[in-house]
C-alpha cells in the first residue's frame, strides 16, 4: 500500500520518547563513550540535540541573534564549536537539558500560526518542515548513540518524514554538491513492508529500495554502494551521491 501522510508533530513527540527511553537506560559512566559522530562522545551528541532544540525555540520567538554564523564557516564546524564550548556537564544535567529543550521545541512548533516561516540553517522553513528535520536529526544521532553501545534502535514508520524530506530537498542537495540534477522519484519500502512513493510519477529517474537504507544514505551513515537501493535513469545515481537529510 502507499503510506498516507503522517502527523509530523505527533511523530516528533514519539521520536523524543523513543530516544528518552534509550538515554535513561544508559549508565552515567557510558556517556563518555565514543559515539558514531566523529570526535563526539554520547554526552556530546545529547548536548548537540539540546542546543539545536533551543535554536528551534529561538527561531519561533524571533531571536535571530542565535543564528549568527561567521561567513565561510561550514555548519558542521559551527555545531562542533557550540558543543566544545559547553561540553563537560554531568550526564544527568545534559539529559535534563535535552528533555526540557525537546518539550519546549515541540510546544513552540505546535503553537505556530498557519503560514509561519521560521528562520533556520539554510532557508526559512514551515513549522511542519522544521519538525521533520528535527525527527531526522534525532533519529540520525540516536543511531550515533545506540550503534557503538550495541543498543537496539529499530526503524519505525517515522522514517516516512525523513525519506520525504530527503526527496523533496534533492534540488538543494544537488546545488550544495555542485552537480547537475533533475526530477527523481523514490519508491521505497517502509519498515513494515508498506510502499512509500515521493516525487513526480513521470520522473525519468527512480530510486527504489528499503526506506531505512535510503534515510541512512541521506544521513551519511551509509554509503550508497553498501545498500540494496537501485538507481535507474539519468539522475538517480547522482541523487544517491548527494542525498542529504540535513542542511550544509
Amino acid at each position: 500500500m502507499i503510506h498516507e501522510e503522517r502527523d509530523v508533530f505527533d511523530d516528533l513527540a514519539a521520536e523524543h520518547a523513543h530516544l528518552e527511553a534509550v538515554l535513561a537506560a544508559i549508565p552515567p559512566q557510558r556517556w563518555d563513550a565514543a559515539s558514531g559522530a566523529p570526535g563526539w562522545t554520547v554526552g556530546d551528541v545529547v548536548l548537540h540535540l539540546a542546543q539545536t532544540n533551543e535554536l528551534v525555540v529561538a527561531s519561533v520567538t524571533g531571536d535571530r541573534e542565535q543564528f549568527a554564523r561567521p561567513e565561510g564557516v561550514p555548519l558542521d564546524e559551527l555545531m562542533d564549536r557550540m558543543v566544545a564550548e559547553e561540553r563537560g556537564a554531568p550526564p544527568e544535567e545534559v539529559f535534563r537539558r535535552w528533555r526540557r529543550s525537546a518539550a519546549a521545541a515541540l510546544e513552540a512548533l505546535r503553537g505556530c500560526p498557519a503560514g509561519t516561516r521560521l528562520h533556520w540553517a539554510a532557508v526559512p522553513l514551515s513549522p511542519r518542515t522544521l519538525a521533520a528535520t528535527r525527527i531526522a536529526e534525532h533519529w540520525a544521532h540516536a543511531l550515533d548513540v545506540t550503534g557503538p553501545l550495541g543498543v537496539d534502535y529499530p526503524d519505525t514508520a517515522r522514517l516516512w518524514h525523513i525519506a520525504r524530506l530527503a526527496q523533496r530537498t534533492l534540488p538543494y542537495a544537488f546545488a550544495v554538491a555542485g552537480e547537475e540534477g533533475g526530477p527523481v522519484r523514490c519508491v521505497l519500502t517502509g519498515p513494515a513492508g508498506e510502499r512509500w512513493e515521493f516525487g513526480d510519477a513521470d520522473a525519468p529517474s527512480v530510486i527504489t529500495g528499503p526506506a531505512g537504507e535510503f534515510c541512512r544514505v541521506g544521513a551519511r551513515r551509509l554509503r550508497p554502494e553498501d545498500t540494496s537501493l537501485r538507481a535507474e535513469g539519468p539522475h538517480a545515481a547522482a541523487a544517491l551521491r548527494v542525498l542529504r537529510n540535513y542542511a550544509a
